[in-house]
């Protein structure tokens, strides 16, 4: 590689990206660089190309001086907060040139909205994609991040049991505060509505959409479910001193929407014979972690969510097998090598990049759960497994 004074700061456990044409214009890597891949990738204001290293993908973006850093900062800093955003790997500054450029890592099974509005059945994913991307914002605001540029384009989708998950990978413009004031989160929305309609103005100018979609209703949308969302998790409630179980109850509504409780506070109210209390909330991982810690898979949340039901069905079958009670732990070593790995290995013929083995074994829960409504009694894991395999090689055949 020729000589250019450059600097690369990078995170451990990744490539030094020293073999790659830096001295060359990103645009030009076509003709320098044998590492390039293409992948699904919708629009961006800048440059972006895609290097392969012994499998793992990553996405490299020409920004101007200066400003890779930044958003590299911003990025690891709502990563810390727990909120999806992409991977910061590092980010390249030049001496003697106007660009700078940041490394991060492909999200794995990752979709840009515009392959969800071109592919079949739009209707379906439309409500997916409006509620993960109010769920996105109300994760940003109450971790104080300010997004500054909120857009579908500068979101990726991930499927999660038959919903979406949305992750951030524009944060040029983002600020993290300790606290966001609700002017800037009401700046948000309004940048968001204006982005997301004038997106899909320009993509229903280019043809884009089917026939008679109305292109100003999808960010109203998520503003309504921003709300909605914002109010259920950030309200505080008065009780009587008497109706303290609705503390607890409070904690698995939030639980069950996804969210982790970082602190409760609990005040006289003004008349002084009953208590405000308010929770906090922190990240919108409570299932996913939960099933981290107890079997080491790695899922979205709502993935997680309806393992570790199956999970506590386990739990309560063996206790009563038993007659006495099973720790949580039990049931999911007993879940994951009795249940997850044998199915798992069945579907492999069915995994591909965009569907990964947990996701896979969440059809087979709806597919279960439809099989059983159709005959009034459960089929099985088994019989839901065989279906949808005989379904995918009969897709194979057509």
């Amino acid at each position: 590689m020729p000589d250019l004074a450059f600097n690369i700061s990078l995170r451990p456990e990744h490539p030094d990206f020293l073999d790659l044409p830096w001295d060359q214009p990103l645009d030009s890597w076509g003709k320098h660089c044998q590492r390039l891949v293409e992948v699904e990738r919708g629009i961006s204001r800048h440059i972006v190309v895609f290097v392969n290293y012994n499998g793992m993908l990553y996405a490299i973006k020409e920004l101007p001086k200066d400003v890779a850093e930044k958003e590299y900062n911003a990025l690891r800093d709502m990563q810390a907060l727990h909120v999806p955003v992409v991977n910061p790997v590092g980010h390249v500054e030049f001496a003697e040139r106007s660009a700078s450029m940041l490394i991060t890592q492909y999200l794995e099974r990752a979709l840009p909205y515009l392959t969800l509005f071109k592919r079949p059945g739009l209707e379906g994913y439309l409500n997916h994609l409006q509620d993960a991307m109010a769920g996105l914002l109300v994760q940003l605001h109450l971790a104080g991040v300010y997004w500054g540029d909120c857009s579908l384009s500068n979101a990726l989708f991930r499927r999660d049991a038959g919903t979406l998950q949305a992750y951030l990978v524009d944060a040029e413009t983002s600020e993290v505060h300790e606290k966001l004031e609700p002017t800037l989160r009401l700046q948000d929305l309004e940048i968001m509505n204006e982005n997301i309609s004038g997106g899909l103005a320009d993509l229903e100018a280019e043809g884009e959409l089917p026939e008679g979609f109305s292109i100003y209703e999808t960010a109203p949308r998520i503003r309504n479910r921003y709300h909605s969302l914002w109010q259920e998790i950030t309200q505080p409630q008065i009780i009587s001193p008497h109706e303290r179980y609705r503390i607890q109850q409070r904690i698995n509504a939030l639980n069950k929407l996804g969210f982790s409780i970082s602190e409760i506070e609990l005040q006289p109210a003004p008349d002084g014979e009953k208590l405000r209390f308010r929770v906090f909330v922190t990240d919108r991982n409570y299932h996913s972690t939960q099933l981290s810690s107890l079997t080491g898979l790695d899922a979205e949340e709502m993935q997680a969510r309806h393992i570790i039901s199956e999970i506590q069905e386990q739990k309560a079958t063996l206790s009563a097998r038993y007659n006495r009670s099973t720790p949580l732990s039990v049931a999911a070593y007993r879940w994951l090598n009795d249940t997850y790995m044998p199915i798992s290995k069945q579907l492999q013929p069915l995994a591909d990049a965009n569907n990964d083995p947990i996701e896979l074994y969440c059809q087979v829960l709806e597919n279960k759960w439809y099989l059983s409504e159709q005959a009034h009694q459960d089929v099985g894991h088994q019989t839901a497994v065989e279906d949808l395999l005989q379904r995918y090689h009969q897709t194979e055949a057509e």
